[in-house]
């Protein structure tokens, strides 16, 4: 292993690794660094150098760290994050603030959210960026450990239960949550469908055709899993990976689908379905926020979170 030797490193490179990491685009992290990109491009060169390492190799029109340079770059956040709370705890200004905020959250979490949040962003920190990232997992601790979001928002039952248990056993854990809201779910079909009136027993929805939301595409989820409970099974024909697309779906469909009832009316063809409550015990839908331990001290991941629980609140009411 190539020893690094701190007192000759300008520490000053490993802001820049930081940003190219997240950005995995030197333009884009010149912009952000208010540097130029050859700046930037020979900041990297010294930095491979010093960690005997590529760290980043093109790849298309984008960047590819190396295992090295994802072994490290955990460790070089946390350790300026941490820093920048020492030397400057308290100094985060919403109305002159620059920063960017990276969340990740499922399309009908951003669609019930976002627009809000975007509107008290625009009064009350006008010069702050977001970015939302597509929710591809049900356990984003790694992107969270890894830098690739600041906050995460969604349904994380084995998460929680995971964390709750872990500092019940009085273990350190890495990572914070919050009740934002929770709702409940329901069987969504086209107008006309021949399941849309009269009885809709569970034998009736086992044996109709099904799509499932599934972030990872496999044909099995919490429905699944609450029929099995009852020693039953559905079919599922399709799967995608967002709320908005199975609401199209739907509707030029035959297919049943279940979404949780708070999202119908955003979808935008809400008057295009029928909800029928579901013939057997669900699962209740549990809204979290989930944060690294390291941004506990930061007083701008306070502020974004204290507006996003707001937000839910006005929107959901209590949790």
């Amino acid at each position: 292993m190539h020893t690094v030797n701190l007192r000759t490193l300008d520490l000053n490179l490993l802001k820049v690794l930081d940003v190219v990491m997240a950005e995995r685009s030197l333009t884009r992290a010149a912009h952000l660094l208010a540097l130029t990109q050859p700046a930037v491009s020979n900041a990297l060169r010294r930095l491979r150098l010093a960690l005997d390492d590529d760290l980043l190799v093109r790849k298309g029109h984008g960047l590819e760290p190396t295992p090295r340079a994802l072994e490290i770059w955990p460790a070089v956040r946390d350790a300026l994050q941490r820093l920048q709370t020492a030397l400057a705890p308290n100094v985060f200004e919403p109305a002159s603030a620059t920063t960017t905020f990276v969340l990740t959250m499922a399309d009908a979490t951003a669609a019930e959210l976002m627009p809000a949040l975007v509107e008290r962003l625009a009064i009350l920190a006008p010069d702050v960026s977001l970015r939302v990232v597509p929710l591809t997992t049900h356990d984003p601790r790694r992107l969270l450990n890894d830098g690739q979001a600041d906050l995460a928002i969604g349904h994380f039952p084995a998460v929680i239960t995971d964390l709750t248990a872990r500092a019940q056993s009085g273990e350190n854990v890495s990572y914070i949550h919050n009740r934002l809201f929770q709702g409940d779910l329901v069987c969504v079909m086209r107008c006309g469908h021949a399941l849309a009136q009269g009885p809709f027993t569970l034998d009736d929805f086992c044996e109709a055709r099904h799509m499932l939301v599934s972030f990872s595409g496999r044909a099995f989820g919490f429905i699944d899993e609450a029929l099995g409970a009852l020693g039953r099974t559905r079919r599922v024909v399709l799967t995608v990976n967002q709320f908005f697309t199975a609401g199209k779906v739907v509707t030029r469909s035959d297919l049943l689908t279940v979404m949780p009832r708070h999202f119908v009316n955003v979808t935008g063809f809400a008057d295009q379905f029928v909800l029928r409550e579901l013939p057997f015990p669900a699962p209740v839908i549990l809204v979290d926020a989930l944060w690294h331990q390291r941004q506990a001290g930061s007083s701008a991941h306070a502020w974004l979170r204290a507006q996003v629980a707001d937000l839910a609140l006005l929107a959901f009411g209590s949790p």
